[in-house]
């Protein structure tokens, strides 16, 4: 009884509207599930940025096993001292960071009238939450039993599925042959490698990129003699896991922390100090180290930002990227595009397929 068009768009709009249907409540269930889902995802990250360690291992004559226990040791080791040094500069600076922001925001406040009241007002928010998260830290005390218990449960289940992933990675191609046919084996196996690569990039060319930024800011900083500046470079290191806002964010604490410590000539040496940074970084770096494995476009990493804060948070932020960037990959794969690949030689990745051969 309808028209050609319509039917086509009656079957488009169920065929749509079942799939949002369907990817809510995947997300949904991932949510709820967060206390295991968060760390497969951890895992997979921290897996995807070690994983080249293991066929280097291997060709020498060490088992997988102590090679995955090795990997595992060394991760700890650096995890750990990472965290060390960042709460320690965030635990030395943060009080000069405190005391400065409601310096800078007085200094606003004159220069813009009644607007600068509530500018003021937000600094002097951000002052108490400073205060109280170095309380928190000087302290050693978590916001609760339950949530120390929380990440420590995640922690050791994200070290435990690291060294599986390690350890087991390769066989995880021939897991998928023997239960799926040859044809649908070969696409699971392709997405497989596809999201793992993208993963792999994001995670060692933003570690990377985070370390450059990190260094180049916290020297201006400290040539410029502001104060707090160790921790400052810690903040602009995390932030930088977060695109964009992490970068904007942690550069105008650094800018108005230099406002109210050298005045008006001080903060703008720092925000050039920064703005040059962050342009290298999105004109030269992140196109020179992520552009074979994360190819995703400024806007589509905006919304995955905002989305992944609105679902999950700060932890939902941190991941919409990579898993964004997985996504994107498995959806190339999907429509038939071979993608740009690994070159000969490289590992493959654990969690994605990969023939015996390339160990």
């Amino acid at each position: 009884m309808l028209p050609a068009p319509v039917r086509a768009a009656t079957a488009w709009s169920a065929a749509i509207v079942l799939l949002i249907t369907v990817a809510s409540l995947v997300v949904f269930a991932l949510v709820e599930l967060r206390a295991a889902t968060v760390p497969v995802i951890l895992a997979l990250l921290g897996t995807s940025l070690l994983y080249p360690v293991m066929p280097w291992m291997v060709r020498r004559g060490v088992s997988r096993s102590v090679a995955a226990g090795l990997t595992c040791a060394v991760l700890v080791a650096a995890v750990g001292g990472v965290i060390y040094l960042l709460v320690n500069s965030l635990v030395h600076s943060a009080p000069q960071i405190a005391h400065a922001l409601p310096e800078a925001g007085d200094r606003i406040a004159g220069w813009l009238g009644p607007f600068g009241d509530k500018v003021r007002h937000a600094l002097g928010d951000a002052r108490g939450e400073t205060d109280a998260l170095v309380s928190t830290l000087t302290s050693g005390v978590l916001s609760g039993l339950g949530l120390a218990t929380q990440i420590a449960t995640g922690g050791v289940l994200a070290l435990a599925l690291v060294f599986f992933f390690l350890r087991d990675g390769h066989r995880t191609g021939d897991t998928v042959r023997a239960y799926l046919p040859p044809r649908s084996a070969a696409t699971v196996v392709a997405c497989a490698e596809r999201a793992f690569d993208a993963m792999a990039g994001f995670m060692r060319g933003t570690t990377l990129i985070a370390l450059i930024d990190a260094a180049f800011i916290t020297v201006g900083l400290l040539v410029l003699g502001v104060p707090g500046a160790p921790g400052l470079g810690a903040l602009v290191f995390m932030g930088a896991y977060i695109p964009f806002v992490g970068a904007f964010l942690s550069g105008a604490v650094a800018v108005l922390v230099a406002l109210a410590d050298g005045g008006l000539g001080t903060a703008l040496w720092a925000l050039g100090i920064v703005v040059a940074v962050q342009a290298v970084e999105g004109n030269v770096l992140q196109p020179l180290i992520q552009s074979r494995t994360v190819e995703l476009h400024p806007g589509t990493i905006m919304i995955a930002v905002v989305a992944g804060s609105g679902i999950a948070g700060i932890i939902g932020a941190l991941l919409a990227v990579p898993v964004c960037a997985a996504g994107l990959g498995v959806v190339s794969v999907l429509r038939g595009d071979p993608g740009r690949g690994r070159r000969a030689g490289d590992a493959a990745p654990a969690g994605a397929a990969a023939a015996p051969a390339q160990e």
